[in-house]
């Protein structure tokens, strides 16, 4: 069988155990809650989250309307590195405490950006964000669209992306080469940024593996944070509070959700696959971002969403997707719904495919924002 792996490809896929050691799929569970905390656990040990503190003290940078949105520029320190910057957005006549969304911006090989990847905040946005959301999004700012439906919306930058990106000034010659920082917003100077922080990628994840943590576990973390501040805002309902994003927003959308019970609903986006096809065929259109030591022993990828159930997801999948096989892509979702059947809550779980390559275009959106819709203002 052709692999990446060669002829070690057949035997490292057999390692685990399908199902895994803590899947509910195994007929030794039958106790969702013991399960859940038991498994959830687990996952949370194999993260090897840093401690980031408490709720961060977020400060309104500036308050203005645009495109019928109430939205504040928000920022907040975290212990270690630059600022977090971020966008509150809800419909500008909102009053009360409303549902309230965190959406996660994608990987898309474009460190340079976070948040503005999925808002609008102003008639003259950049034109590779432009672009980018052309590219992904169907034109759509979709963050916005979602907060146009009555909801709180927090986009924040996460590790190494937009505010929280590494600086030429941090890094000796050896590691930056020829990167200088000197007009950080013209195109030619992001694009050599972005290149070097993909080639940066391997040493991150390699000096976080000997801190003693993972990437998975500082990007969960970080988004907790944001979650927390999110959570303590008074015109959010923290019983209504959900998830989602597309592709490395995706991602985080699958660990965030199974690493905090306070997610109620959550929307994955072109991220679902097994980790059989992440070792076979697709590592090496991944990121870095992706990989949690150890936990296949215990967990699926897609079982670390599911250790949310009963709390309603909905997966979107492009069967074109050039990032998984479709296969494993139907696996995944196959393994999702078994575990909300077995926990009797298949009413809350959909697993959907689109046409197409990689995208949350303006259709899928229109199903997550239902979903939302449906669990989280009802």
């Amino acid at each position: 069988m052709e692999n990446m792996i060669g002829a070690w490809g057949e035997w490292a896929a057999k390692l685990a155990s399908d199902p895994p050691r803590l899947s509910f799929r195994r007929s030794d569970f039958n106790d969702l809650d013991a399960w859940r905390t038991r498994a959830r656990a687990r996952y949370r040990e194999s993260l090897l989250q840093p401690n980031l503190g408490g709720t961060p003290q977020a400060n309104v940078q500036r308050r203005w309307e645009y495109d019928g949105l109430a939205i504040e520029h928000v920022t907040w320190q975290l212990p270690v590195g630059p600022m977090t910057e971020g966008v509150v957005l809800k419909p500008a006549n909102a009053s009360g405490k409303l549902p309230a969304v965190l959406a996660l911006h994608d990987h898309g090989g474009n460190k340079y950006f976070g948040y503005r990847k999925i808002t609008n905040t102003s008639n003259d946005p950049h034109p590779m964000m432009v672009k980018h959301q052309e590219h992904y999004y169907g034109g759509a700012a979709w963050a916005n669209e979602l907060a146009k439906r009555g909801y709180v919306v927090l986009v924040h930058d996460t590790f190494t992306f937009g505010s929280r990106r590494m600086r030429a000034a941090d890094l000796p010659a050896r590691i930056k080469g020829d990167w200088v920082e000197q007009n950080p917003e013209a195109q030619d100077e992001i694009d050599k940024y972005n290149r070097f922080a993909g080639n940066h990628e391997h040493l991150v994840a390699k000096s976080l593996f000997c801190a003693g943590t993972t990437w998975p576990g500082m990007f969960v973390t970080e988004d907790q944070k944001a979650l927390d501040y999110l959570c303590s805002r008074p015109d959010v309902d923290p019983n209504r509070v959900g998830c989602g994003g597309l592709s490395g927003g995706g991602l985080r959308t699958v660990f965030l959700t199974g690493a905090d019970e306070r997610i109620k609903c959550a929307t994955p986006v072109g991220m679902m696959t097994t980790w059989r096809d992440y070792l076979l065929h697709k590592a090496y259109t991944h990121t870095w971002m992706c990989y949690i030591p150890g936990l296949p022993n215990d967990l699926d990828y897609p079982e670390i969403l599911a250790l949310t159930v009963p709390n309603p997801v909905m997966v979107l999948m492009d069967r074109q997707d050039q990032l998984f096989t479709e296969p494993e892509m139907e696996r995944a979702g196959k393994m999702i719904e078994a575990i909300y059947r077995k926990a009797k809550a298949a009413d809350r779980v959909s697993a959907k495919f689109y046409p197409g390559p990689h995208k949350f275009d303006l259709e899928m959106q229109k199903d997550a924002f239902t979903w939302f819709d449906k669990w989280l203002k009802g």
